[in-house]
């Protein structure tokens, strides 16, 4: 046998070992508030409900799997934010977790700025109305094309990552006889405790100029030595899924010692930081994520102390939320189709979803929970793992969890905390058709991004 095979054994398939997983919960028909949205209830028939509406209507009106979004539970956790940091610091929405004009609509309402990164999402952005010097455009590579374009459209803050592109945007700036406001990204050296691939402030990878290697210095004169720019501070993004503040303390205080740097050697104090994003979620029980409350005074103590020392105005602070906000507030929904119990191992449940709308457990072996939403049962708890119906035998979307054991094809059950990343990073995988977006709020739901359809799909296809 070659020494690179792999016997596909009757444990081939990743089992955990004894005492990996918690235990089951001591009730399987409890909604724990602190990973589910906040209107999520059982009514008294125990089916699950949001926003008033019970699930299996959901399901029965517009189809499953589909991301059902709280927009109460949404409007709340952006206003918490903008309260927390009140007049004196900005808030950005981070516009990847998730996107549509149905939210930028509330996050304008709701007085957020928005965070963008790509052209599609300033379409939808300047779509839906927010205005364009409340926008803030990141990226790692961005084209003249798009740079010409959000100079033209008047986005607010250019956040600019490389040399090239402060050439690029220099030029383009002068030609359109625009002062373009612009945030320097560099990285801190920080490493986030969080998965390697969404971690964003260590020094070998993709994003930002190093403070360490000078290159951050240098980014910093060859955007004061252009008259279009207008350098207005330093941003900072240390990662995803955070939850232990340290980290932000470090960056902060690296920050504020470039700061301190700059005003040395050119005279000049920059008004503003932007400390970024990352701030974790509950995805299970056992995760306990910070209020934004908590948040805010924690980051403000923080650049007010470090900026003390280094006899420094304190900046204005900017930062990036997304997961934070509309992470807690959706679920999606799927139908039972097998469940498929492997002897002395778990059971598999297969959903009428999977990879194609939620990547996240693949690609960064993410943890999820479970629930039975359709009705309560009293049977016996198993552990099961929650799987889609793709061809792909890393398709799983709950890797390791307890439900009845009178689970049965029809039944419905949800996964709560998707609403980051979910949709946003969905795929037409297997020519897999997107699920909607429902929006419910007071008793009534609509639809705020339609399921695809096949004729979408053969609509690209141009032979």
């Amino acid at each position: 046998m070659s020494r690179s095979a792999h016997p596909a054994g009757p444990r081939h398939g990743d089992v955990l070992p004894e005492g990996h997983y918690q235990a089951p919960p001591a009730d399987l028909n409890a909604l724990d508030p602190k990973v589910w949205s906040r209107t999520v209830a059982r009514n008294a028939e125990g089916v699950a409900t949001v926003g008033g509406i019970d699930v299996k209507r959901l399901a029965a009106e517009f189809g499953t799997p589909a991301y059902v979004l709280d927009e109460e539970d949404f409007r709340s956790r952006a206003r918490a934010w903008r309260d927390a940091f009140g007049t004196d610091a900005d808030v950005y929405y981070a516009g990847k977790a998730f996107l549509s004009k149905a939210v930028v609509r509330w996050l304008h309402e709701e007085g957020l700025n928005l965070d963008v990164c790509s052209p599609g999402e300033l379409a939808v952005a300047l779509a839906a109305g927010m205005p364009p010097e409340r926008i803030a455009l990141h990226g790692n590579n961005k084209s003249a094309d798009e740079l010409e374009h959000a100079v033209k459209t008047g986005v607010g803050h250019i956040v600019v990552d490389s040399y090239e592109e402060i050439g690029r945007l220099a030029a383009i700036a002068a030609r359109q006889g625009v002062r373009q406001q612009v945030l320097i990204r560099i990285t801190v050296g920080v490493e986030a405790h969080t998965h390697e691939f969404i971690a964003t402030a260590h020094e070998d990878q993709k994003f930002g100029l190093s403070l360490t290697g000078g290159a951050a210095a240098e980014a910093v004169r060859r955007v004061l030595g252009h008259d279009s720019l207008e350098l207005r501070g330093i941003h900072s993004h240390i990662g995803s899924q955070i939850f232990d503040m340290a980290g932000f303390e470090v960056a902060a205080r690296r920050v504020v010692g470039l700061l301190a740097g700059i005003r040395d050697e050119h005279g000049v104090q920059l008004p503003e930081i932007d400390l970024g994003g990352g701030l974790g979620i509950a995805y299970t029980s056992e995760d306990d994520p910070r209020e934004p409350a908590e948040i805010a005074a924690a980051l403000a103590d923080i650049v007010r102390r470090e900026c003390a020392a280094a006899n420094l105005d304190a900046p204005r602070l900017s930062v990036e939320p997304g997961r934070a906000i509309v992470g807690p507030t959706a679920f999606t929904l799927y139908e039972v189709g097998t469940v498929k119990p492997l002897e002395g191992l778990r059971t598999y449940v297969s959903v009428d979803g999977g990879m194609s709308d939620n990547i996240r457990t693949a690609l960064y072996d993410a943890e999820y929970s479970v629930a039975l939403v359709s009705r309560t049962s009293d049977a016996e708890p198993m552990l099961v793992r929650v799987v889609g119906k793709h061809c792909e035998s890393g398709d799983i979307v709950v890797r390791d969890a307890f439900l009845p054991a009178d689970l049965a094809p029809g039944d419905l059950i949800a996964v709560p905390a998707t609403g980051a990343y979910c949709r946003s990073m969905a795929s037409n995988y297997n020519h897999a058709l997107k699920p909607p977006v429902l929006a419910v709020r007071d008793g009534a739901a609509r639809v705020i991004v339609r399921r695809e359809t096949e004729e979408d799909l053969l609509r690209l296809d141009i032979g």
